[in-house]
Parts: C-alpha cells; structure tokens; sequence
C-alpha cells in the first residue's frame, strides 16, 4: 500500500479553497503549520459554536486525486485539502490506520470529511458529486479523510505515502 503526495495546500483563513505550495509542515498534535484549521482543539467554525473545547481531529484533510479524475471540474486545495494523494484509496482504510508522509510525517486518520454545501459554490453539483449511497441505501461519503499529526515534519509533492493498519479489530471511518 504505497501512493505519492500530489500536492500540498494550506490556507490562512476559514476559505473553502486552499493554496498549493511546494512544502507544508506538519506539527505533531496541531496540524498544518499556518492553517486556520490548526490547533489542538477543533478550529472549524460551526463545531467551534457548539463546543470550542473539543479535540481537533480534522487538523489534516487528505483527498485521492483520482476523485478530481472523476468528471469533475476542480483542482487540487480546491475542496479544502491539505495534501492530495495518488495511488492510494484513503476512503477504504479504517480508522486509526497510520499514513506516512515522506521520511518524518506520521497522520493518524480519525474519521470521513462530512462534506458540506459550500462545494457547490466551488462547482454547481459538486456537493452530490462526493456523495453516493450502497447497495443497502447507506450514504458513502468520497470527500476524503480527516487525521491528526502523530510525527511533524515536512511534505511535499512527490513525497512517498505508506499505510501502517491499526491492530484488528479494524473499524471503518465515520464522519467526524
């Protein structure tokens, strides 16, 4: 199980669309070094209002660039990303599992990005475009992976992306 960073965003303000740079830092237990999600307790606006003093566990949004590949019109920092990945299906892994990013990055994934309808304002249609529902009618979300920084340090496109699974019993990723 081994993908490529494509590329890094970052973003200052509370916008949907994040910047790509050539570098971002990870800081361990904070998230993207600059970035108004970053913190140790939650930074997203609506989650603020309800509870500021809960954990952050969407310091670092990660999204698989084949999901830009899909028919839709966007690039990547676009849906609010942090890092875009190749090769690697971020959606099937379960919670816990381990993702690293270059030689130092360690991000622990926590849950699925609920997307919201600000994607629309992105593109008309993009907010049904990461969604879907299974055989069973259960709705499956395909806007990425939220984690949190376990090891700080360094990434950059082209950087390697390894998966260390948690210990089984593997439980899947749930919106968080």
């Amino acid at each position: 199980m081994t993908g490529t960073v494509e590329a890094v965003s970052q973003s200052s303000t509370h916008s949907m669309v994040k910047g790509n740079h050539s570098e971002i830092w990870l800081v361990e237990g904070l998230g993207v070094e600059g970035d108004a999600h970053a913190g140790a307790t939650v930074q997203h606006r609506s989650r603020v209002a309800r509870n500021p003093a809960q954990p952050n566990l969407r310091q670092v949004h990660l999204i698989h660039a084949e999901l830009h590949a899909q028919g839709l019109v966007v690039s990547a920092g676009q849906m609010g990303e942090n890092v875009t990945t190749r090769g690697i299906d971020l959606l099937a892994f379960p919670t816990h599992a381990r993702l690293h990013l270059g030689v130092a990055v360690i991000v622990e994934l926590t849950g699925l990005r609920n997307p919201c309808a600000q994607l629309d304002g992105i593109q008309p249609g993009l907010m049904a475009a990461v969604l879907d529902r299974d055989a069973a009618g259960h709705l499956i979300r395909k806007a990425g992976v939220m984690g949190v920084v376990i090891a700080g340090g360094p990434v950059r496109p082209g950087d390697t992306v390894t998966v260390e699974l948690p210990p089984p019993p593997h439980l899947p990723l749930e919106p968080v």
